[in-house]
Order: C-alpha cells, then sequence, then structure tokens
C-alpha cells in the first residue's frame, strides 16, 4: 500500500503512477523549439513512424520559418508543446504529426493536396479539420465563428483525434497567453469556458477540463481568482493538522482490513469553489469540501470493499453517496462517491476508483490509445461515442451553423439524470430533460410520433420534468406528428434539431401545394393548364426547369415553394409560363380563356385560391378578424410568411390593402371544408351562480365548442359581466344559430361577434 503526497497547488496535479499520464516540464525555449525535446516523449513509437514524426517537424519548421509568437518565441514551439501533449496521451503518428502541421495550412499557404502528397489523405484530413475557414466571407465574426466551431465539431464527430489536438493547442495557448492583449485574453478565455472545457467534459477529459476553467478563470477574474488562491494557501495551513490525522486514520484502516490501495489527497479547484459560491449564495469559510481524498484500488470488488471500510471508519452522511460504476456518467467516468463526517465535524469526500477507471477518469477517450498500448481498447471505446454521433445527427437537420452551435451548447451539460426504459435499459439525458427528449433519444420515429407518456406507470405531462431513477414509458401513434409547443421546453440538442427539421420539411411541403395550387389558378387566367411536374414527357420537364431558371431557383420544387411563400407572385411566374409553352406550340384554351376574362377589371381574381382548411401553416386566418367559411375573404400573400386570410370587412385588412394592394390575391372558400374554425363571439350576462354553466349548455346544445375563454377580474364585483368566447363552428350558418341559442338563455342579456 502506497501513499500519495497530498497535491498542494491549485492547478490540476500532474497524474503519476499510471502510464501516459505524466506532464513534462516545460523546456526553455532553445529545448522546445529542437524536435528532441518531443522525440523522448514518443518511445511508444516505432522507429518507421518516428522517422514520421521527424518529416512532418521538418515541413513545419521550413513553413512556420521566421514566424514568431506574441511572446517572441519562434512559432514552431508551439506545435512542439502541441505534438508533446498529444504524446503524452500516446496518439499515434499520424495525429502527432498533424499536431505538428495543424497551423501550417491557416497561417502558410499550404495547401490540403499538398499534405496528401506528402503525407497521406489521413493526416492531411486531420490538418484540414483543425483549419479555420478564413478563405470564406462571413457576414459576421459570430457567424464566422460559428461555423469555424462547426467544421471543427464535425470533423472530430468523424474522427475523434481532431478534438484531442485542438484541446491540446487550447491548453497550450492558454498557459502561453500573458504576451497577448487584455481584451483578446478575456476574449480567448471566455470562447475556451463555454465552448472548449465543456467539450473536454463531455468527453471525459477532466484533466484538461479543470485545467481550461482554471486559466480561463484566472484571465477572466484575476483579482478574485488571487483572492481564492490566498484563502486556499491560508486553508490549507490551519487544516494540514487534520488532513494528515485522516490520511492516518484511513492508511491504518485500510492495514487492518488488508486491503491494497493508494490513498491520494486532492483538492477543488479555485474555479470549482468560485462556482459553488456563487450558485449556493456562500462565503468561502462555508464551503466545507475543499479538501477530499482519492482511493485508487486494484480491481472491482475492492472498490466495494473499500467502501465498507471508510464507512467503519467514519459515518456517513445520508444521501451523499453516489454509484458511478454501476451507472457511469455518459462520458464514461466511473467511481464511487461518498461523504463521511471527519473527527472534526467536517465534511471530507471519497473516491474510490480502479486503476483502469482512474485511466478514464482524467484522460476520457484519450484512453482509448493508451488502452490500445495494453491491449484492452474495447473497454474504452464508446466513451463519448454517443454524443459524437448526435453531432452528425444534428447536422444532418441542421445546416445553419448558428443553430447548429446552438444546438451543441444545449447538449454540453455538466450534470446527467439516468432514467430507464420499460425493458430496464438505463439511458443519461441532461439535466431537465422530459419525456419527449427521452423518446427522441430512443429514435427519432418515436419522437415523432410521440403523444403521451408515462414516469413510473403514472400518466404525465410531456413537458414533466424527468428524474434519475424514473421508469419512462412513450406512447406513440401513427398519425402523430411534433408539436411546435415542445420547442419550449425540450433539452436536449438532438430532440431540439428533430422537431425543428420535421417542424421546417412540413411547412415546405405545404407552402409547396399552396404554390402549386396558386399558379395553377393564375395559368388558367392565360388559357392553359399547368404542366405536371410528374409527367414523364420530356418537353414539360424543359419548360419547368428554364422556368425555375428564369426564377433563380435550382429546381421546380423550390419555385412552387417560392411562390407559396409570396417571395415570388403567381401571376408574373403563370405569365412567364405561359410564354414558355406557347414557345413549346401549345396554345391556350378558348374556354378556360373566356372563363379568366369575367376578371379582367379584378386583377385581384386572377390566379383565385380556394380555401378548405387542410392548406396547414402556409395559410394563416388572421386573429384580428377570425373569418370563418361563409364570410367575404381575401388574402395577403406575405413575403416568405404565406397567406394571411381577412374579412373583407376587416379595418386591419383594407389599411393593409391601402398601403400594399399589390400582394393582395383573391381567395374564396370551398364548398365543403375538411375541419372547424374559431370564431370571436362577446357576451353581455346577468352575474350569478351558474352562469358559465349555462353558456357552455347552450354552446354544446348548438354543436359547438368552446376554445377560450376571458373575462375581466372587476367581474364579480358588478351586476353583469362581459365574457369573451372562442367558438369552435363550422360555419357562418352554424355561428348564427350558436347565437340564437345563447340569447334563448335565461343570463343572456346580449351576444354578438367581435369584428375587428
Amino acid at each position: 500500500m502506497g501513499l500519495r503526497n497530498f497535491a498542494v497547488t491549485h492547478l490540476p496535479a500532474a497524474l503519476t503512477g499510471l502510464p501516459g499520464l505524466r506532464r513534462a516540464a516545460d523546456p526553455t525555449a532553445a529545448e522546445a523549439a529542437s524536435f528532441d525535446a518531443l522525440v523522448h516523449r514518443l518511445d511508444y513509437l516505432s522507429k518507421s513512424d518516428i522517422k514520421r514524426v521527424r518529416d512532418a517537424y521538418k515541413f513545419a519548421d521550413e513553413a512556420h520559418l521566421g514566424q514568431f509568437r506574441a511572446s517572441g518565441e519562434p512559432y514552431i514551439t508551439h506545435p512542439l508543446a502541441v505534438a508533446g501533449l498529444c504524446a503524452d496521451w500516446r496518439l499515434d503518428a499520424q495525429a502527432i504529426m498533424a499536431a505538428l502541421m495543424h497551423d501550417a495550412m491557416e497561417d502558410c499557404g499550404i495547401t490540403k493536396t499538398e499534405l496528401i502528397s506528402r503525407f497521406e489523405a489521413p493526416t492531411a484530413e486531420l490538418v484540414d479539420g483543425l483549419t479555420k475557414l478564413d478563405k470564406l466571407q462571413f457576414s459576421t465574426k459570430v457567424e464566422s465563428q460559428a461555423e469555424n466551431f462547426r467544421k471543427m465539431l464535425l470533423a472530430m464527430a468523424r474522427d475523434v483525434r481532431v478534438i484531442l489536438i485542438k484541446l491540446a493547442d487550447r491548453l497550450h495557448n492558454m498557459r502561453t497567453m500573458e504576451a497577448m492583449a487584455p481584451t483578446k485574453r478575456q476574449r480567448i478565455a471566455r470562447e475556451t469556458l463555454d465552448i472548449y472545457a465543456p467539450i473536454a467534459h463531455r468527453l471525459g477529459l477532466n484533466q484538461i477540463y479543470r485545467e481550461l476553467q482554471e486559466l480561463s478563470f484566472c484571465h477572466l477574474s484575476p483579482w478574485r481568482h488571487a483572492a481564492l488562491s490566498k484563502a486556499i494557501a491560508r486553508a490549507r495551513g490551519n487544516r494540514r493538522d487534520l488532513v494528515q490525522r485522516i490520511e492516518r486514520d484511513v492508511v491504518k484502516a485500510f492495514s487492518s482490513a488488508g486491503v491494497k490501495v493508494e490513498v491520494e489527497g486532492r483538492e477543488k479547484t479555485l474555479y470549482s469553489i468560485y462556482q459553488k459560491m456563487r450558485e449556493k449564495h456562500l462565503s468561502f469559510a462555508q464551503v466545507s469540501d475543499i479538501f477530499g481524498f482519492r482511493i485508487v484500488v486494484a480491481d472491482l470488488p475492492n472498490c466495494y470493499m473499500s467502501l465498507g471500510v471508510l464507512h467503519q471508519l467514519y459515518k456517513p452522511q445520508p444521501g451523499r453517496f453516489k454509484d458511478y460504476i454501476a451507472i457511469p456518467k455518459p462520458n464514461g467516468y466511473q467511481s464511487l462517491h461518498t461523504t463521511l463526517v471527519s473527527p472534526l465535524g467536517t465534511a471530507v469526500e471519497f473516491q474510490i476508483r480502479t486503476e483502469a477507471m482512474h485511466l478514464v477518469a482524467e484522460t476520457g477517450v484519450a484512453a482509448h490509445w493508451m488502452y490500445k498500448k495494453s491491449g484492452s481498447a474495447k473497454s474504452s471505446q464508446p466513451l463519448g461515442s454517443g454524443w459524437l454521433q448526435s453531432l452528425i445527427d444534428i447536422q444532418d437537420e441542421t445546416r445553419d451553423a448558428n443553430e447548429f452551435l446552438e444546438h451543441v451548447k444545449i447538449d454540453l451539460f455538466p450534470d446527467a439524470v439516468y432514467v430507464f426504459t420499460p425493458q430496464s435499459k438505463i439511458m443519461a439525458l441532461p439535466k431537465g430533460a422530459t419525456p419527449v427528449d427521452f423518446a427522441y433519444a430512443i429514435h427519432s420515429d418515436v419522437g415523432d410520433h410521440c403523444v403521451a407518456a408515462k414516469v413510473n406507470g403514472e400518466a404525465v405531462p410531456l413537458r414533466t420534468t424527468l428524474r434519475s431513477g424514473d421508469v419512462i414509458e412513450v406512447v406513440t401513434a401513427a398519425g402523430a406528428r411534433p408539436n411546435p409547443a415542445w420547442l419550449s421546453f425540450v433539452s436536449t440538442g438532438r430532440a431540439r434539431s428533430k422537431i425543428r427539421h420535421f417542424l421546417k420539411n412540413l411547412e415546405q411541403g405545404e407552402s409547396r401545394d399552396l404554390g402549386e395550387k396558386m399558379l395553377s389558378q393564375a395559368l388558367r387566367a392565360e388559357g392553359m393548364v399547368l404542366p405536371s411536374l410528374d409527367d414523364e414527357d420530356d418537353d414539360a420537364a424543359r419548360v419547368w426547369q428554364r422556368l425555375a431558371l428564369w426564377a433563380g431557383c435550382d429546381h421546380a420544387d423550390e419555385l412552387l415553394v417560392e411562390v407559396g411563400l409570396g417571395r415570388k407572385i403567381a401571376t408574373i411566374v403563370a405569365k412567364k409560363l405561359s410564354r414558355l409553352l406557347t414557345e413549346q406550340g401549345q396554345r391556350p384554351d378558348a374556354v378556360l380563356l373566356s372563363m379568366g376574362r369575367f376578371a379582367v377589371d379584378n386583377p385581384m381574381a386572377q390566379g383565385q385560391v380556394t380555401l378548405d382548411g387542410s392548406e396547414g401553416a402556409s395559410v394563416r386566418l388572421a386573429t384580428c378578424c377570425r373569418p370563418i367559411p361563409g364570410d367575404d375573404i381575401k388574402a395577403y400573400l406575405g413575403r416568405g410568411e404565406g397567406l394571411l386570410v381577412h374579412t373583407a370587412e376587416c379595418q386591419v385588412g383594407r389599411k393593409l390593402f391601402q398601403r400594399d394592394s399589390e400582394h393582395w390575391i383573391a381567395v374564396n372558400w370551398a364548398e365543403e371544408p375538411t375541419r372547424s374554425f374559431e370564431a370571436a363571439v362577446s357576451l353581455l350576462l346577468t352575474n350569478g351562480k351558474g352562469v358559465l354553466g349555462q353558456v357552455a349548455s347552450a354552446v354544446s346544445s348548438a354543436e359547438a365548442d368552446i376554445t377560450h375563454i376571458s373575462m375581466s377580474d372587476e367581474s364579480q364585483l358588478r351586476e353583469t359581466v362581459e365574457i369573451d368566447l372562442l367558438l369552435s363552428v363550422r360555419d357562418r350558418l352554424h355561428l348564427a344559430d350558436v347565437l340564437r341559442t345563447l340569447k334563448r338563455a335565461p343570463s343572456v342579456l346580449k351576444v354578438g361577434r367581435v369584428k375587428a
């Protein structure tokens, strides 16, 4: 049994005793610029691989010749330092070569083709994944940054070595930022804290995660960092006797039990202490678990045996035990956590794990390459793979870089809840996740068709927040589809991107159908029939292709969507289409032409659209006048917003027509609408008990439904009360029947439809 020295620095201590976890002393500038400083850390590579790495170093050294860092050091010291950090993870030769050349394309004008010819495609792909998109033009710096992150994250999803090299690059930059301007330091530190540190945590790279947080905190809040450093130093001195006493007691207890362990003291980082003080509104003196201990044992059974030894030594605090071995964290972290009461009454946390768990806990996905050296690669393979795959899934539905980054940030969560499927399969979800997040985590089809959920056997609303240990059952229906309201409560980037993608496709499809209907009816006014898009006739296909090209669209479907959204005027497109059809030899049909001539004095009627209620999101009914079948109506074709339908007598619509008459088109109702419509009704009632019941009974007897009801807060103080209802009715005749029924109710003094 060995006893490790207690870590006394506020930065994460170097890990010893495990392969690949050493942190070499910082070399001098002269040493750093030399390849020999790196070779000593590449002893795990073959001679042929080291030769390839040396060639990459020579190439990078020549490319960066004459370039210097802000500190005045030769620029090559930076790639060498990044390669050295990658070597500590025992990454392969390709990754070390890419680390040495990671700035060659961006800063030295080296092309990807040149890298492929010199060092083969895999290495060139890694370098390309690390290269910013500086050659492209973006409208804003935020858009440029988002696109760079998207490129890096997608490259990372294809090959995790990209992010390992990038994190090593960022870590070395953070360690050497003193020569930079304060504003630049602040910007880089904020970016590191918001993006890179959470990525490191998400992939289980806890050693880098802690150091990136610590360095960011130091640059963002130097005064607070310095004050906490002094407070920690004082506390370390004050508690030295207590720590040494606990160490002696623990070592003695394990010796008596005959369990071989290594005891390592650990100290919370300044940033985690600062975060705890902020979140829980504590002073430094109130933070009790600044110090803790880590117990490293030989195998899994000894983890639980060690837990028993500790619980016999000191009393455990109720509710402060967590078994991350049976239920690992999403990033692969495994340990037993228990908080015990020390001899002086203070809380002390203990972490118990095996050496293999310790390796994964500190290096996460990087442990894969270390395991490969010991022949156990399979155990680390799943680490982080689920999240990496989710990046690909999100990218499939999200082409906008800012939206992609928004979804990824949602998934960079520090906490998780662990829930079960009915088949007892465990799933990790972010804190605040709902049954909808759970459904999409299982499969996108399950999420798309989700209609209800049961938690622990009881039906719950879909916005219910899940808790660890819940058993979730999702109820689906074949005809169900995602609800836009879900976007207000889902917590995972995967669920959010899937819902948005579905709604976007749905809107595109509905807009296309509306555009086809509008263009067809506008073309009838020209005396012609719209050629079918599905027609195998080559002449029809050529016409559509020429029309789309004229309109600046890639294909006919895109043009129809543009017409449906109001970005292209149907009558103008129809006139162009009629000319193209005429060039092919078609002539206007006399019957169709004569039917269209009746509206020659009314340009709005050219291309009249018939509404039956099935148009979906592409057609909206104005809430100011709430038109229903039977009303005289007209529609405003908003730019990119589809059709907005008003009643002919609506004052809001009339004012809009006076301002922008070109975008108004004639619409009418179908003979048999496919759904009911909402009408606004106002009632004046005698105030008394049961009046709402009388109103509801009257509406129900007229075969209508109340979808919304509102009344003033002062109604209980008056003899009469005004109530506004939204009624679901079939048409004007049905509404008139409902109003007559309401007038016969004893408590109703006055009733009428609300008009804009």
